[in-house]
Order: C-alpha cells, then sequence, then structure tokens
C-alpha cells in the first residue's frame, strides 16, 4: 500500500524556509517571493488563481503543497468593536484570536498553544489545561484569518491591522521555533509588514527561551509579572517557582538592553485581583523592585470568567494603585476591559482544549477560593 503524499504548507514558511521549498522542487528561488505576495498580500490559498506561475508549476505546487489556514469555528463581534474567532487547529482543539480596534491602530491578540501547559491561577486559558503546541502555519494563520476578515492591507498605510502580541492562549515561549517563524513573516515585507516594535512576544518567564531569544529576533518584549514577590507570585504564577524574579528580572533586562533600538521598553504586565495584589503595600514593592528595570507598566484589571472566584478590584483602587507608581517616575496605565461580552477579554480566552494534562478535571473538583491565598509580602 503506497503511503499517501504529505503535502508542505506553505503558509507558515518563513521567506528563507520558502526559498529551501522551491529549490527542493527544483525552481528558482524567485518563486517564493511572488508565492509568498499571493499568500499573505493578497490571500489566495488556490494555486490556479496565481496567474504570474506558469501552468505547469502550478500543477506541480498544487500535487506536493497547500495552503492551509486553521479552520473559522466562529467569529463574535463585540458591541465595542472587538472581534473573537475561534479557531479549530490540526489537534482538534479550538483556540481564539481576538482583534481590538482603537483610534488609529488594530491590535490582534494571537495564540501559540492549544491550552497552557502553566496555570496561572487567574487566566481561563491554564484551567482548561494543555493539548498541543500550534504549528508556525496556525500561528501565522490567526493573522491570515483575520487579514481576510478585515480585508486588511498588508504592509501599507491604513491598514487594519497595525499591531500583533503573542497574549492569547499558551505561552509562546514554549513553543519557541514555531512562534519565532510566524513572528518572522508578521515582520517580513513579503508577510505582514508589521513593525518590529508592534509586534510584541508576552512570557511568564521562561527564562532560557528567553536567553535563546535574543539571539533569534527582536521583537518587544512584554512580562506577566502580576505580583511584587516571589511569595505572591509563586502561587499566581507556579513558573516563579523555577524561576524567580532574582532570575527573571535580569534575563528581561539582558533581552531589551541587547536590542539595537536603546528606546524600548519591557511592558510590565499586572493582572490587579481584589484584595489579592492590589495593596498600597504592593504598589510599595512593586515600585522597589523595577527600579533598575527599564519598563513601562499595564496595569489590568481582572476580569471575571465561571471557573474563578477572584474579583475584580474597584476603580478607586485601580487609580490609587495607577498614582502610587506615576509618582515614583513610573509609565502606568490601566487597560480598557474590551470584549468582555464575547469572552475575549484579557484573561478570558478558553477555547475548547482536549486536555492532555486533565488538569481542567482537577481544576472542578478542588477549586481554590481567593480568600484562601495569603498575598505575602517580600521580607
Amino acid at each position: 500500500m503506497s503511503e499517501t503524499l504529505q503535502k508542505t504548507n506553505l503558509l507558515g514558511l518563513t521567506r528563507e524556509k520558502m526559498e529551501a521549498f522551491f529549490v527542493s522542487i527544483g525552481e528558482k528561488k524567485f518563486r517564493s517571493e511572488q508565492v509568498m505576495k499571493w499568500i499573505h498580500h493578497h490571500r489566495v490559498d488556490d494555486f490556479e488563481q496565481m496567474t504570474n506561475l506558469g501552468k505547469a508549476l502550478r500543477e506541480k505546487l498544487g500535487q506536493v503543497a497547500e495552503i492551509r489556514a486553521p479552520e473559522v469555528v466562529s467569529e463574535d463581534i463585540s458591541d465595542d468593536g472587538t472581534r473573537k474567532w475561534v479557531v479549530r487547529v490540526t489537534s482538534g482543539s479550538c483556540v481564539e484570536t481576538v482583534f481590538i480596534p482603537e483610534d488609529g491602530r488594530g491590535t490582534l491578540c494571537v495564540s501559540s498553544q492549544a491550552g497552557c501547559a502553566l496555570d496561572c491561577s487567574f487566566c481561563s486559558t491554564g484551567k482548561q489545561g494543555f493539548d498541543s503546541d500550534l504549528t508556525a502555519a496556525e500561528v501565522i494563520g490567526q493573522v491570515w484569518i483575520a487579514a481576510c476578515s478585515l480585508n486588511n492591507q498588508p504592509a501599507k498605510i491604513g491598514r487594519s491591522i497595525t499591531n500583533v502580541v503573542m497574549m492569547g492562549m499558551g505561552e509562546p515561549l514554549l513553543n519557541f521555533d514555531n512562534v519565532v517563524d510566524a513572528m518572522t513573516l508578521m515582520m517580513d515585507d513579503l508577510g505582514y509588514g508589521i513593525s518590529k516594535r508592534r509586534v510584541t512576544l508576552s512570557t511568564s518567564g521562561v527564562v532560557p527561551a528567553l536567553n535563546r531569544l535574543a539571539e533569534v529576533t527582536d521583537v518587544s518584549l512584554a512580562l506577566s509579572l502580576h505580583a511584587p514577590n516571589n511569595a505572591l507570585r509563586d502561587q499566581l504564577v507556579p513558573i516563579n517557582k523555577k524561576y524567580p524574579l532574582e532570575v527573571l528580572l535580569p534575563a528581561c533586562v539582558d533581552y531589551i538592553q541587547g536590542l539595537p533600538d536603546k528606546s524600548r521598553r519591557i511592558t510590565i504586565e499586572y493582572t490587579m485581583i481584589d484584595g489579592v495584589n492590589d495593596r498600597p503595600e504592593h504598589a510599595v514593592e512593586l515600585i522597589d523592585l523595577l527600579q533598575s528595570v527599564p519598563c513601562k507598566i499595564n496595569l489590568i484589571p481582572f476580569n471575571p470568567f465561571s471557573l474563578s472566584d477572584y474579583r475584580r478590584p474597584s476603580n478607586n483602587t485601580l487609580h490609587r494603585f495607577q498614582r502610587q507608581l506615576q509618582e515614583s517616575g513610573y509609565n502606568t496605565t490601566i487597560r480598557k476591559t474590551r470584549g468582555d461580552d464575547i469572552d475575549a477579554a484579557c484573561g478570558q480566552l478558553a477555547g475548547a482544549v482536549q486536555d492532555r494534562t486533565r488538569r481542567s478535571a482537577r481544576y472542578q473538583q478542588n477549586r481554590v477560593e481567593p480568600d484562601n491565598l495569603i498575598a505575602v509580602r517580600s521580607l
């Protein structure tokens, strides 16, 4: 019985890998530029529509290659204009992608894994457990899907998608190679032509991969911090037990200081949870912790979801915390909650994960009340 030929999905190939592919099938490298423009600029997934390719080449490509984005299961539009796509990936799980329109910019939040191997206590994705890494085609495919829906014009003034953040489902640095390839395509003029300052990778703190990241890219960096000391962060972001703050923060500083553009700053993401990490003393600790870190701080009000008993702080608490940081010289903003009516707000992305960890079942049986989470100050 002959084996079925597995076609190469060209959607996730960087310029370098696309050139290698064409050489491997006996074609010239310049064909890669033609095909990449068809895929990413014109959003064409049918070789027969690529009119500047000869018929013989189109037929050859049809035999050995494909352009296959993830399947769109649903698209929802919030009252505030936020869009959320649920897409099914090869493993059978579903992940979510969110587009947030604002004046003069449009930010696309992209997932890197089906579920998440980490288990941050305030995040809906983590409660779904973990299924699989997404392929490069499945990561960049989310950008392709959004571009199709929004009629985005890559590398053009007035385009819909101006920024991409790897802040969706999953920990990007645990899917290193595929995420790097996808971000490379986001920044390539043959891809989506987005500035390296406008492509941001958000990590909870996988230090070895962060050190490696500096060797292959210069995208912007966001750190999911969420606590000003190790004792509290151990509870909120469990990977902190492996890579504590005294290891994590120097790695982040090394990355940002190694970039050619010395004006860039780390974005510190700090989810504010009522009674847990939002007290004045936490702000004092945070001010002290970050004094040698070139950063801006983004305060994120906790967005409720069904499997959590955490609560959103009051607006007075949020603004008090912000003022404390600003008075100490930190550029601090409060993220506006967007898309919560379609469960598209920060921390709410859940998808439909075929959990290989059984974490979701265990969580249902053993829920943690927020009153049991002790907000411990560092000595």
